[in-house]
């Protein structure tokens, strides 16, 4: 059964539909924004990690290098 609605009926209608699909268009951006930002995140955690080994292992290499000058000179 069809039912017809009055013309200002429909462009609420329309209206509504085009309110409805901005809104959940925005949610979707937003949840893509949110996205992006947890793997930025994620990569910044782990470059960070990153570089704090090769400094850890840096500076072992550097006392490990002085210590063996010192014992060839003693």
């Amino acid at each position: 059964m069809s039912q017809t609605h009055s013309k200002s009926r429909q462009q609420a209608e329309i209206a509504f539909a085009n309110a409805q699909s901005q809104f959940f268009g925005r949610n979707s951006a937003a949840e893509e924004l949110d996205s992006l930002m947890q793997a930025r995140e994620a990569k910044t955690v782990r470059l960070r990690e990153a570089r704090l080994a090769k400094a850890s292992k840096d500076r072992e290499a550097a006392t490990a290098s002085l210590l063996a000058k010192r014992a060839k000179r003693d």
